[in-house]
């Protein structure tokens, strides 16, 4: 057992616990959000709402992508676009909010953020040609980038430790359900109205949205904006690519959204042919699975607190490999059964594991949430297009392969992550889970 000093050199390196104040310091104490207050409650339902109105933005054009193809004479593919810019450049931004959030405050970039997309989706509504629909969008996508990142650092920064876990889990709540009702509520109202008035009505929900997060976020106590340069980003982000627990995450990021990005993308080829023969209005309930995300995040996260996170995120992908396992079967029910536990295992351990980020990181907390969704986009990006190589050369049974292999490797990468902090701070490992408090928070 390695000596009392020794663990503190390693704890310490390794950065796990945010340092703790002391009378000999010059910093003021943490003063966090705890569990059941009321400035506890208002953060989590502002990020609830911020995570809701973000996702409603983002997919809201989906459903309308055949509408787009033939009101504005393009093909699928272009009409795609409408939705790959805006994630594209999403991913991009995401990876800079968090260095502008240093300079500006994580609140107000996040309320320009959503009060900017919520405007771009309105504006898409009176625009007289496509063009000009993709350059809204994609502007819209550099836009959003500004609220994932640095919102899981405001919720590493301010919410107690302890209650982390449950406002993690409402935040990707929010997500699951919000990129839920941005598909079935366009389409619904696009199929009855029409697209302009669907886009008219999700933008000025976004609005409103904004302006109840900025009134409900209480401003950050735990962070104060600061000037930086190019070379302090750097450094911060290197420093983080280094940390083995965290670049374990950051690939678990890439690993969880591909799996289940590419499961969504191709589930409806096979489901629309042969013997199901589903039509768009069916196959679009499919999407009502996000519901089971909806209570998992939230569970998963208050489980974490328990239990500790490692393990919870660790059972949730296994609930994910169930679930793929399941969509095996000739069924139908079984099929949708299938898909809505990997939904549930997918929110259940993305949940956790965004707040491990927050957790590992120690410092620069906003640079670590950065990376992480860069990794989880770009999953979604390289890994979703891989999934459709693997559909054309083999089917469902290969679409099966591919993403059981990147589940497998997400296990074996939360595992080896769990054993490294282990070893970073074996004293307080052996008294705890991975996850629960300690004394010293």
């Amino acid at each position: 057992m390695p000596s009392a000093a020794a663990s503190r050199s390693l704890n310490s390196e390794i950065n796990i616990l945010e340092p703790t104040a002391s009378p000999l310091q010059s910093d003021p104490p943490k003063q966090y959000l705890k569990r059941g207050t009321p400035g506890y409650r208002k953060a989590s339902l502002a990020l609830f709402m911020s995570g809701y109105s973000t996702f409603a933005l983002l997919y809201c054009v989906q459903p309308l992508m055949p509408i787009f193809a033939e009101q504005f004479k393009v093909s699928p593919a272009v009409s795609s676009l409408s939705l790959s810019l805006s994630t594209g450049l999403l991913a991009v931004a995401i990876f800079c909010a968090a260095a502008i959030s240093e300079r500006f405050g994580r609140r107000s970039l996040m309320f320009c953020s959503l009060m900017g997309a919520s405007l771009c989706t309105l504006a898409c509504a009176f625009m007289p040609n496509w063009n000009l629909i993709l350059v809204i969008r994609a502007l819209e996508g550099l836009l959003l980038g500004g609220v994932p990142a640095v919102a899981m650092a405001y919720l590493s920064e301010e919410i107690d430790p302890k209650g982390i876990g449950a406002a993690m889990g409402l935040y990707i709540a929010g997500n699951a359900l919000g990129g839920m009702s941005g598909r079935v509520f366009t389409g619904i109202l696009a199929e009855f109205l029409s697209w302009r008035v669907a886009l008219m009505v999700i933008g000025a929900f976004g609005i409103a949205a904004a302006i109840g997060f900025f009134t409900m976020l209480p401003p950050s106590r735990n962070f104060k904006p600061r000037r930086s340069n190019i070379s302090y980003h750097a450094s911060a982000w290197l420093g983080h690519v280094k940390r083995g627990p965290l670049a374990l995450l950051f690939g678990i990021g890439f690993l969880l959204m591909g799996s289940f990005v590419t499961i969504y993308n191709y589930s409806g080829f096979r489901l629309v042919a042969d013997p199901y023969y589903l039509n768009q209005t069916e196959l679009g309930l499919i999407f009502t699975a996000y519901l089971c995300g909806v209570g998992s995040s939230w569970v998963g996260g208050t489980l974490s607190d328990r239990f500790g996170q490692f393990q919870v995120m660790m059972a949730g992908i296994i609930l994910m490999f169930a679930g793929l396992l399941t969509t095996l079967a000739a069924s139908l029910v079984f099929i949708i059964l299938g898909i809505a536990m990997l939904t549930a295992g997918f929110f259940m351990a993305h949940a956790v594991a965004s707040a491990l980020i927050g957790r590992l990181a120690g410092s620069n907390k906003g640079h670590a949430s950065s990376l992480y969704l860069l990794a989880y986009y770009l999953g979604s990006s390289i890994a979703g297009s891989i999934g459709g190589k693997f559909w054309s050369a083999g089917g469902w049974s290969a679409v099966i392969t591919f993403t059981g292999i990147m589940l497998a490797l997400a296990l074996v990468a939360g595992q080896t992550a769990y054993y490294l902090s282990r070893r970073a701070d074996p004293v307080r490992s052996s008294r705890l889970p991975i996850g629960a408090p300690g004394p010293a928070e």
